[in-house]
């Protein structure tokens, strides 16, 4: 397959809100999104999200105001986001596993002046939560949260609302004075070196950072990523990945726009739940970390449903044992599994695996660069690394960020002065260019003076035909320093032992490598995004999300 390198789709459309135009112009009449029963093709999506745009300014959003989300994969979510952007807003997507304070932080810091956001999700009352946060605040805001004195205006995407908030329904009637031209004027004036969001990091080795990205790097990178996975003008996606992350937004909806694919939003990850969306709506793209595609496999009732148009998996971690690919390959009969490597700094991509590449590559590195981006490995003096050596990874290309938002001295500390963006992940390059990512460099630890990196470890571990999952922490040790531990989720039915683990281990991996101690957990933390919470690992095991 000959890799598109002209492909060029900041320049065919200049912004996200020219996409959505296109995209309804040229797929009019074909599925865009399915939820449940409501099912909206590109023409009425494209209405849509001018009728939103056009309630955004109604409401007095201007040109580079911030808009925030602060709800799970939906409809509204996209129509509010696309229409907030084509507005000429930036574009907040907030994680909806924040608590209201950390919320609120967000809000606080990007000085948002509208937040759409769910009535009750997962049992939590989000718009009381955030009111309780704001209360907290310093005060001195006009609008319906004191304690946040920028938002003006707070959306709730539901036909219920409190008073001095605002339902779903009554704004887009707000809209409805706004001609059509200035709508179009709004889009019309925005282009590729406009910022369109600031996705924030997971927060998982810190206080979460605003990326600012641009129409123009969304719309090229995303242009390549469908372009190298194969995505076709008929797919129909099964989005789990959530929407506040690059996964599910720009991997997913933004991608979508571009090829005039279906896509079928689902909240929260369930298995069933997503077995029952894949045979009933003839799901052909399956994106989403590694355990989603590892529950699928592992379901008593796999076999109740038909999954045979699946064609085309995504997926992207430290480790992705090679028995999931093949087992993708051989019992789904999937003909496209791949595997990337990305962040929100770079715009959520960075390197994918091509197809036709062996299961071996992709189980073993997140594949090669995407066209047009430069990778280094570094040591820590800054020297550049022969392939085969481990070392930071550095990245230099058009997708990455502008800057942290109002950060610089953050952004000082991630990009170098002549654009290389530090990620702060181990990795190692082979002769080919494939890029296997070892570890965070925060996650390393020193067992009597040898480098031991987790992710390494994990991989190793999960080949116990007992472990569905592991993570590898460092804890402290009189003699080495430092030594691993292990906590593991047997599968079921299993007896394993964690004497009988070390013991294993010391067969199958070097002695420094080996966990001192290992705990089993009936699943590990995870953030929406799929990473797991090492922190609250270290904090003494698994706390309610």
């Amino acid at each position: 397959m000959g890799e598109r390198l002209d492909a060029r789709a900041d320049l065919a459309h200049g912004s996200l809100a020219h996409l959505v135009r296109a995209a309804a112009a040229r797929y009019g009449p074909r599925e865009a999104v399915v939820e449940g029963r409501t099912r909206v093709s590109y023409a009425e999506l494209g209405a849509r999200v001018e009728r939103a745009a056009a309630a955004c300014v109604a409401a007095g959003v201007a040109a580079g105001d911030r808009a925030a989300v602060w709800a799970p994969n939906t409809l509204d979510w996209i129509v509010s986001a696309l229409g907030a952007v084509t507005a000429g807003a930036v574009l907040v997507p907030v994680n909806t596993r924040f608590k209201g304070a950390e919320a609120a932080d967000v809000l606080r810091r990007t000085r948002a002046k509208i937040l759409f956001v769910t009535g009750t999700f997962l049992g939590t009352s989000y718009v009381a939560s955030l009111r309780r946060a704001a209360e907290r605040g310093d005060g001195g805001g006009r609008g319906p949260l004191p304690g946040l004195p920028h938002l003006e205006r707070v959306v709730v995407l539901s036909d219920d609302a409190p008073a001095d908030f605002t339902t779903w329904r009554d704004f887009l009637a707000g809209g409805a004075a706004v001609p059509p031209t200035a709508v179009r004027a709004r889009a019309g004036a925005l282009g590729p070196d406009d910022p369109s969001d600031i996705i924030f990091t997971s927060g998982t080795t810190g206080h979460p950072k605003g990326a600012v990205l641009t129409h123009g790097q969304t719309l090229r990178a995303y242009d390549v990523w469908s372009e190298l996975a194969g995505l076709q003008e008929g797919d129909r996606y099964l989005i789990v990945n959530p929407f506040f992350h690059t996964f599910g937004y720009k991997a997913g909806i933004v991608a979508c726009l571009l090829r005039g694919a279906t896509m079928v939003p689902q909240p929260v990850f369930n298995v069933e739940t997503a077995l029952a969306n894949i045979a009933a709506e003839a799901i052909s793209v399956l994106p989403g970390p590694p355990t989603l595609h590892q529950q699928l496999l592992d379901h008593p009732d796999r076999g109740l449903h038909d999954l045979s148009a699946l064609r085309l998996v995504v997926t992207g971690a430290a480790v992705v044992p090679l028995e999931l690919v093949e087992r993708l390959r051989g019992e789904l009969k999937v003909a496209t599994v791949l595997t990337a490597y990305g962040l929100s700094e770079s715009t959520g991509v960075v390197t994918m695996c091509r197809r036709g590449d062996p299961p071996e590559v992709i189980a073993s590195t997140s594949g090669r660069a995407i066209p047009d981006t430069e990778i280094r490995i570094v040591d820590a003096a800054g020297h550049s690394q022969p392939p085969g050596e481990a070392g930071e990874v550095l990245v230099r290309g058009y997708h990455v960020m502008s800057g942290y938002f109002e950060d610089p001295a953050a952004t000082a500390r991630a990009i170098t002065p002549d654009g290389w963006l530090r990620t702060g992940d181990v990795g190692v390059l082979d002769p080919d260019g494939n890029l296997r990512i070892t570890d965070r460099i925060k996650d390393m630890f020193i067992v009597g003076g040898f480098n031991a990196y987790p992710a390494e470890i994990e991989q190793l571990l999960v080949r116990h035909p007992d472990i569905a999952e592991v993570a590898v922490i460092g804890i402290p040790d009189r003699r080495l320093g430092e030594v691993g531990k292990a906590y593991a989720v047997r599968r079921p039915g299993s007896r394993l032992t964690a004497d009988d683990l070390i013991a294993w281990s010391r067969r199958e991996m070097a002695n420094y490598k080996v966990p001192r101690e290992v705990e089993f957990l009936p699943g590990l933390p995870r953030n929406a995004g799929g990473k797991v919470l090492k922190g609250q690992l270290r904090g003494g095991g698994q706390r309610t999300l």
